[in-house]
């Protein structure tokens, strides 16, 4: 049997909320599609949404009922279909997909076989815990690219979207830095940890000099002065790898914005509208956050910074790291509607100002929630990484060409982000929920 991360002991009923949870949300992100838009068209950047759909449902029944249980599949050749890392992506739309009834039929029996295996007992085995979280969390994540997804391709918003309240939606900006202390950091995930994903493992001595960092992401507006200053022109503030990559993109601001009559806009699903200064600036790659920050005088955080920012706090009296690190901004209670913008609940990003009660000690907003963010690190194992049963997770993209992304988006599952969690995307990649904080140069 493949060894498995021992991570902590979960209830049962837990597990099958956060099953049908996950189930309920992916069916809501595809609601009101038709057949055409769920194959969709042919790009690097999204995978056809029927594939995806019976994609998610093989991941549950692989990691569990096949390969823990040694269950047969209840679809034929799903693996010809749905194994991700052996269907190239180019070659998704060209497959023979079941209908969406089928696939959802699919879908439905594997997760009521996968709830009955559970039992009836209050706590699950570390086993049960650590596989039925990892395949919810892997269906999280897709329809986090649903939901992004149905933005690249113009989509109408999720019918699930709730109005956004006065006090978030008008919160304006949070601008200014927070000083921070040198010291030594445990940089990662510990064993201790509830859950954690093999990126993150294992924690290790992380020197850090004092540094200081943004309070909130880079504005819409902050961003805009950039574009209005030919920032996208000069060739003078991009990395040759970002200066290539701008000349072949013909970016000229970031990818959703058009202007209109001398102000901006922005397109949000299928409809444009007004581009709010103080929300924080998203769908931007890797190379317009260093172009920014090369204009501004300002550079991306090290992963290792940002993670200090989001997880210690000052200690009486001292200048260097003390204390304890805390698995979110706040604490250690997991985010709730008064923390942090998550859940695709409002359907977009708010001001960055919103959300005072999810805070770090040291006085950094948002570092959960609204917007990835990405930092100056390239993504690549921590020193002793092993490959946790999900092998193709992390390893294969250890490749130079990934960056690190902290914090999560407005379309993150609360379930799925913490401190120490490392996301990763090709630097440049723009269609995501994508934005960045910033730290002063050293003197």
């Amino acid at each position: 049997m493949t060894d498995f991360p021992k991570v902590q002991q979960v209830q049962t009923d837990y597990l099958e909320q956060i099953i049908r949870d996950a189930d309920a949300r992916t069916m809501a992100l595809i609601s009101g599609l038709d057949s055409e838009q769920l194959l969709g068209p042919r790009m690097r950047i999204v995978n056809p949404m029927l594939w995806e759909i019976g994609h998610i449902a093989w991941f549950h029944e692989k990691f569990i009922l096949r390969d823990r249980d040694h269950q047969q599949s209840v679809m034929e050749n799903s693996d010809v279909l749905y194994d991700s890392m052996a269907v190239a992506h180019a070659t998704r739309w060209d497959l023979d997909l079941p209908d969406l009834e089928t696939t959802i039929r699919y879908r439905e029996t594997v997760r009521e076989l996968i709830i009955d295996r559970l039992g009836s007992n209050e706590m699950a085995s570390v086993e049960d815990s650590y596989f039925t979280q990892l395949t919810a969390f892997h269906e999280d994540m897709h329809d986090e690219a649903f939901t992004y997804t149905r933005q690249t391709l113009g989509y109408p918003a999720p019918e699930f979207i709730e109005p956004v309240p006065k006090d978030i939606g008008s919160a304006g900006p949070f601008p200014g830095d927070v000083d921070i202390p040198g010291g030594i950091h445990m940089l990662g995930a510990t064993p201790k940890a509830p859950f954690f994903m093999d990126n993150e493992k294992w924690g290790q001595g992380y020197e850090v000099k004092p540094f200081s960092i943004s309070k909130a992401p880079v504005t819409n507006a902050e961003f805009a002065e950039f574009v209005e200053a030919d920032g996208y022109k000069r060739e003078d503030l991009w990395t040759k790898a970002g200066w290539q990559w701008r000349e072949y993109a013909k970016a000229e601001c970031p990818v959703y914005w058009q202007k209109l009559d001398g102000d901006w806009l922005v397109k949000r699903f299928d409809s444009v509208e007004p581009l709010r200064p103080h929300e924080p600036v998203i769908h931007v790659c890797w190379y317009e956050a260093q172009a920014w920050c090369n204009w501004a005088a300002r550079r991306l955080p090290w992963e290792g910074e940002w993670e200090v920012a989001a997880s210690r706090s000052p200690q009486s009296g001292e200048d260097v790291l003390k204390g304890p690190e805390t698995r979110f901004p706040w604490g250690d209670d997991i985010p709730g509607p008064d923390k942090a913008n998550l859940d695709a609940r409002f359907g977009g990003p708010v001001d960055v100002a919103a959300y005072p009660d999810g805070d770090s000690a040291y006085g950094c907003r948002q570092m959960i929630g609204n917007v990835w963010e990405w930092t100056q690190s390239v993504f690549a194992p921590f020193e002793g990484f092993v490959p946790d049963p999900y092998k193709d997770y992390s390893e294969p993209w250890f490749d130079g060409n990934h960056a690190v992304l902290r914090g999560g988006s407005w379309a993150t599952r609360n379930r799925i982000v913490w401190n120490t969690f490392r996301n990763f995307y090709p630097c440049d990649r723009r269609d995501v929920i994508a934005g960045f904080r910033t730290c002063a140069l050293e003197i």
